[in-house]
This record gives structure tokens, C-alpha cells and sequence, in this order.
């Protein structure tokens, strides 16, 4: 039997390859997975054209996964450093590559992603339409919007952010209500920029069809961007983020009746009492469509730690219904992240899908906790090590401040309370001083 999509093939009761190998990864049973995948409650990107991918499933019900944002930019085009992040990323189990690229040679960047990387490849195409063009904004022709994304699934991409819920009534209603931060997605400001020079329909939103067109043939998932995702604490939660998130739950729908995959892109900052009821809306109006959120960032008054902040919210919002959470590092804000910023992103980021994972009872996540409490019970160091989310960074700080007694580290020494318990409950003698 042929299909176009994964969602067409577990419609069908087909289980690929991908979906097999991504329930085998998931401890469930393909079935199961199979009935997710159908009603779009689980997603398996994996364009036919990224031969080398090893597919990841993204669904409430399923493991929660994080993507790594990189790419080149105007003050910095070095195409070798962000191959060392991508590399860098895998090696630390990042699932998805997003490549944001807004400056130099992006087609060779792209194409070099989905013929090396195995991980799972976003972009952003109303990104590229700017470089690729080098034309002024309001010059880009309706047709030649559709055309970039046309060329992105070609080049093998799996998923695509594009901003089509900031259609013109929700952009008046935007105008309209007056925020703090206005728009802070770089995609949506373009689109809404464009849009006002034009006085034209987004033309994503207005040509949804033939875009649900290409991502079909290609089987590319659609990531519906929030074009109003709030950029501050202050616009949390107002008209504009829930008009347009309206809007994603009818291109939802009308991406499921063509077979097409899709997630749906959430919050940026938000404040934590907030978080939990924001992912039960998305659910409701979206379906059970999985949720991709960018932290969210639960305060606006730490840059040089919005890791932390987003982890904080990531951590809260996977537990209540997000399935895809995409990292922040700590240069947000700021610059250009480094090699060092992405790994710091991952890291927490990683923290915060596992947390999370725990509080949903993914299978194995609890478990992973307690094979690293039974390697401390036992002073097991080089347990400790190969368990740890970051086995480098927990061996570098042991090894640079040693203890006097191996078994000990040099925080406690001889206090080490594992250590004396384990001692007195096989009735041995504790004695501190003389030992």
C-alpha cells in the first residue's frame, strides 16, 4: 500500500519503519502509537528526501523532546562553527536541528543539514525568502514566498515554521489592543511588515492550501508558527496570542483532512501561574495537536540566565501538556549563541524534559533517577558519571577539587552521611576525628 504521510500511512493502519523504530525508542507499543499518530496527536517529521534521519515521535502521551535553534547571521556567517554546534548538539541528544539562518550561503547550509545530520531539521522559510531574494522586503511576490517553501521541502527538510495565523483580521485586532512588545517573532514581524507595505493577505494563511499541498508530497510536518507569542510578561495571555491561537486550531484541522502532520508553536514569556492553563487551551482549541514552546521565559529581568528562566517554565509547561520544548541559551537576548551558550541551552533544557517527564510517568524516566540514587547509596563515582546528564561537567568538578578520602567527596569527607550510614547499619564503628 503507498501513502504520502506518516498521519495517511497510521490512518491506513500502516506501520513505517520510522513509526516502528520511534516505538521501539518510546517503550510502546506501535499500535498505540499508530492510533496518535492518526489523530494527530503524536507527530513522526521525517521528510522522505532526509535519508539519514533517525526519527523521534513529539506527542503529549510520548517522551518530551527539545530542539536546538542555531544558524548563521549577518554579524557572524562562520558555516564551521555552526556545524560544530549542530555536532555538538547531537553528541548531547538534542532531537531537532532548527536552522534559523538569516545571512550567507543558507541552501549550502541546509543541504549539507539534511545529507549529514540525523537529527530531525526545522527551518524558517520566510527567513530565507530574504536572503535568498536580496530584494527589499515589500518587492517578495506572493509566488515567490510559496516558491521558498517549495525549496526547503525539496532540500529535505522535516518541519517547517511558517506564520500563518497573522492573517489581516488578526492583525487589526493586534493594532488594535496595543501591547508592551508588539511582535518579538522575527518570522511574524516579517510577514506582518510585508503584509502592512503590501496591504496583500499573508499569503500563507491565503495560499494555506497549496502549502498543506507541498508539505503532502513531501511529508514535511507543519509548525504553525505564533507570529503574537508574548515577548513579555505584560502580554501574556491577551487577546492577540489567544485570537491567533484560534486561528492555528482551524489550520489545524484543515492540515489533518490533507494528511499533513502538525505541531503548533506556543508561549515565549509567561508568568508561572499562568503556564499550566495556557497548555490546556492549546489542547482543547488545537486538539490534542502536539505543543512546541519556546521556554516559556517565566521573568523578563535575567538575560545572561534566560536558560534558567526557560527551563523553569519548559519544565512546567511539558508537565501540563507541551511536547517539544525549544531551548534557550544563555545568550538570549544578547548575541549570537557560542558553542558554550548552545551547550548550556541543551543542558537545561534536557533538565527540564526529563522533570517533566517524570511528573507525566513516561516510561523510563524514573527509573534513570534511580539507578543514579542506588550509584550514590553505593559511593559509586563512576556510576554516578555515566548516569549524569552532563557525565563531563560532573567528572570536571570532582576531579578539580579532590577529597582526602576517595570514597568521599570534599564537601562532606568524613561528615559524608551515605557513607557513615552505610557503616553503622553493617555495624561498623563511625568515628569521624580518627579516621
Amino acid at each position: 500500500m503507498e501513502y504520502c504521510t506518516q498521519m495517511e500511512a497510521a490512518r491506513k493502519g500502516i506501520q513505517t519503519k520510522e513509526l516502528l523504530r520511534v516505538a521501539e525508542k518510546e517503550h510502546m507499543n506501535p499500535e498505540e502509537l499508530m492510533q496518535l499518530v492518526a489523530k494527530g496527536q503524536a507527530i513522526i517529521p521525517a521528510n522522505k528526501l532526509h535519508k539519514c534521519i533517525e526519527p523521534c515521535g513529539i506527542g503529549n502521551r510520548l517522551s518530551t523532546k527539545i530542539n536546538v535553534n542555531l544558524g548563521t547571521s549577518r554579524d557572524w556567517t562562520d558555516l564551521d562553527m555552526e556545524m560544530e554546534k549542530v555536532k555538538s548538539a547531537v553528541d548531547m541528544g538534542a532531537e531537532a536541528i532548527m536552522d534559523l539562518s538569516s545571512s550567507g550561503d543558507t541552501k549550502k547550509f541546509r543541504r549539507k543539514l539534511t545529507a549529514e545530520c540525523p537529527a530531525v531539521i526545522g527551518t524558517v522559510p520566510i527567513y530565507d525568502a530574504v536572503v535568498y531574494y536580496h530584494k527589499a522586503l515589500k518587492e517578495i511576490t506572493t509566488e515567490e514566498w510559496i516558491d521558498i517553501v517549495e525549496m526547503h521541502a525539496k532540500d529535505g527538510v522535516d518541519f517547517m515554521t511558517i506564520h500563518c495565523g497573522i492573517n489581516k483580521e488578526t492583525a487589526k485586532h493586534f493594532k488594535q489592543m496595543k501591547r508592551l512588545t508588539n511582535i518579538v517573532s522575527r518570522g511574524g514581524s516579517i510577514i506582518f511588515a510585508w503584509m502592512e507595505m503590501t496591504g496583500k493577505e499573508n499569503p500563507f494563511y491565503e495560499h494555506y492550501d497549496r502549502i498543506l499541498d507541498i508539505c503532502r508530497e513531501y511529508d514535511v510536518t507543519m509548525s504553525l508558527g505564533d507570529a503574537c507569542r508574548p515577548g513579555c510578561l505584560e502580554d501574556a495571555s491577551d487577546v492577540s496570542q489567544i485570537q491567533e491561537l484560534i486561528t492555528l486550531g482551524e489550520l489545524t484541522k484543515r492540515a489533518w483532512e490533507k494528511d499533513v502532520q502538525v505541531m503548533v508553536e506556543g508561549p515565549g514569556h509567561m508568568p508561572i501561574d499562568q503556564i499550566a492553563a495556557n497548555m490546556k487551551i492549546q489542547q482543547t482549541i488545537c486538539q490534542g495537536a502536539p505543543f512546541y514552546v519556546l521556554g516559556p521565559l517565566v521573568t523578563d529581568v535575567a538575560p545572561g540566565y534566560d536558560h534558567i528562566t526557560a527551563a523553569i517554565g519548559g519544565a512546567i509547561a511539558a508537565t501540563y501538556g507541551a511536547s517539544f520544548l525549544c531551548y534557550v541559551t544563555p545568550a538570549e537576548h544578547l548575541r549570537l549563541p557560542d558553542v558554550d551558550d548552545v551547550k548550556e541551552g541543551i543542558i537545561a533544557s534536557k533538565i527540564a524534559a526529563h522533570a517533566a517527564d517524570i511528573a507525566k510517568g513516561i516510561p523510563g524516566a524514573k527509573e534513570w533517577d534511580k539507578k543514579m540514587s542506588t550509584a550514590r547509596k553505593k559511593l559509586d563515582w563512576e556510576g554516578m558519571f555515566e548516569l549524569a546528564i552532563d557525565p563531563e561537567k560532573a567528572r570536571r568538578y570532582r576531579e578539580t577539587a579532590k577529597p582526602e578520602k576517595e570514597d568521599t567527596c570534599s564537601m562532606c569527607g568524613n561528615f559524608c552521611a551515605v557513607k557513615n550510614m552505610n557503616r553503622i547499619l553493617d555495624g561498623e564503628i563511625v568515628s569521624i576525628f580518627d579516621e
